[in-house]
């Protein structure tokens, strides 16, 4: 690692103050991305805002319709609470199937989001339940959000604080994981709302996306339509994992446990 200089701010506002003030400074939420990615080398910040202990980051809640979830709420947090099993379970039931214990310990939801890993399992929910990104700045639906492959809205210094979830009739997530990341190979979100059904794809393609095609099928004639639904495999990732055609199938695969797992009192199916 570079040298660099650590910064445990007793504010957003502080931290926000950093972050303005030192143009290579990093914000460090959990750390599970930036960490490995600075004894890499790949990144030398000049200062690490930490924003993990910010109680005011922190934190969840649910009333008028809608799941707050505090940008620095751990991932074990949001899978054992209370709240969030009563307002969304799919949501729970994903943070819990997250990579391994020491990341769910670890990780945040507002670090997971901000990197958009194409692999990772957040990016899902947050496009599924048509969420939308609170930042130091202002509100950013999801589907404005996701930009590309590590690639967001958020501009230079701007900061996520905070999501808010309207809370569906129902939802689910189905993921297939990689034996060794714990990311998803690729993973579906379903969220049934009074706009429709909505149908999230991760790991599957360079970006989280939407799979509109599946939920107009959803809506006109049920799952069994989903088969029939159009993919373009073109825009599917190939790699070690596996190629466009095997995601392709795995994404209906996906798709069909996480509709079976929205008709039961879970919300995750692996």
């Amino acid at each position: 690692m570079y040298p660099l200089s650590y910064v445990r701010p007793a504010s957003l506002q502080e931290a926000l103050d950093w972050l303005a003030r030192e143009p290579e400074a990093r914000p460090l939420a959990g750390g599970m991305t930036l960490i490995p990615t600075l004894k890499q080398r790949l990144a030398a910040p000049s200062h690490l805002v930490d924003l993990s202990r910010l109680q005011e980051l922190r934190g969840v809640s649910a009333d008028n319709g809608l799941l707050r979830v505090g940008a620095a709420t751990r991932h074990a947090e949001v899978a054992a609470s209370a709240v969030v099993r009563g307002a969304i379970p799919g949501l729970a039931s994903l943070a819990e199937v997250i990579a391994d214990p020491q990341v769910r310990n670890r990780g945040t939801m507002g670090g997971s989001v901000a990197n958009n890993d194409p692999a990772a399992d957040y990016p899902a929910a947050v496009l599924g339940l048509g969420a939308t990104v609170l930042t130091d700045r202002r509100r950013i639906a999801a589907d404005e959000f996701f930009a590309g492959m590590f690639e967001t809205a958020l501009e230079p210094g701007e900061v996520i604080v905070g999501f808010e979830f309207p809370i569906p009739r129902r939802s689910a997530y189905a993921k297939y994981r990689h034996k060794a990341t714990g990311y998803a190979v690729a993973g579906v979100f379903i969220a049934e709302t009074a706009a429709g059904p909505r149908v999230a794809v991760t790991g599957a393609g360079p970006c989280v996306f939407r799979w509109q095609e599946a939920e107009q099928a959803l809506a006109a004639g049920g799952i069994a339509a989903v088969e029939e639904a159009g993919l373009d495999e073109s825009t599917l990732n190939e790699d070690r994992a596996g190629g466009a055609a095997y995601r392709a199938n795995l994404v209906r695969v996906l798709t069909r446990r996480a509709w079976a797992a929205l008709q039961g009192p879970g919300g995750a199916a692996e």
